[in-house]
């Protein structure tokens, strides 16, 4: 039995997608639109979502910040007053490498700002819409970094553990009420924020992929979706291991 109702037909169904300036909220945004669903699209910077807005019907921009809540909510209200919403994709995300040999606490806040703040923000304001409508899913994007501690991840991990646990309590709350929820935790995607990463990035994959893999993994009504799986699998056993263990194997495995 699938833990969501599954995604098979996107035509006529309206998506929400939140931090779709670039990257996979982009890359899932065109791949929605091309199935026949009609999407919503924000984030910071207006002139992306304008240009994805206006290359074809059935695609509308509403930028805002996600660590506005007023601007959260006004967009919200915005996306809900042309009709219901049958997927809400929060894809928003700030990344900076950071070590706690060299701590940043502007950039540790920024981080929680926009990465569990802006969740919040939009959990808060939609998640009543969804309870009246009593249909739709919610989805988070979430990373492999947010399964367990890991080197350069000091602002950025907990950011994303705290994701994952954010969803599964929602997919307790909120399923027997029909709506659905997943957690998406990519490995490496080659995206301006993976970018900055100065390391040779393992089953690194295109937007274009992370896409087809969300888009499957909706398809299947799955929960916790995570791609490429021949990375992925082995991060989500590593959460097995004794604490010993999977640090002597961490240090070894990036010298770090």
């Amino acid at each position: 039995m699938s833990a969501n109702p599954p995604f098979r037909d996107w035509r006529g169904k309206r998506a929400w997608i939140v931090g779709a300036s670039s990257g996979i909220g982009l890359a899932v945004a065109e791949a929605l639109h091309a199935r026949g669903a009609t999407v919503i699209v924000s984030a910071r910077s207006a002139a992306p979502l304008q240009a994805f807005a206006d290359a074809a019907p059935g695609r509308l921009a509403l930028p805002l910040d996600v660590t506005d809540r007023a601007a959260v909510a006004r967009a919200a209200a915005e996306a809900f007053a042309h009709g219901p919403l049958d997927l809400i994709l929060f894809c928003a995300g700030h990344y900076r490498p950071q070590r706690a040999t060299a701590i940043d606490a502007e950039e540790l806040l920024r981080h929680q700002r926009i990465n569990v703040e802006g969740a919040l923000h939009l959990v808060a304001t939609c998640v009543p819409r969804l309870l009246a409508q009593r249909s739709g899913h919610l989805s988070l994007v979430a990373s492999v970094a947010g399964y367990r501690g890991l080197p350069q991840a000091l602002a950025y991990g907990p950011t994303k553990a705290a994701l994952i646990n954010l969803a599964e309590t929602l997919y307790l709350d909120l399923r027997p009420h029909g709506i659905g929820v997943s957690v998406v935790c990519p490995g490496f995607v080659a995206t301006p924020l993976t970018a900055q990463n100065p390391f040779r990035m393992p089953a690194l994959i295109t937007p274009e992929q992370a896409a087809t893999a969300m888009l499957r993994g909706w398809a299947r009504g799955v929960f916790h979706l995570h791609f490429p799986r021949r990375f992925t699998l082995w991060l989500r056993l590593l959460r097995c291991l004794p604490d010993r263990w999977y640090f002597a194997l961490v240090r070894r495995a990036t010298g770090l």
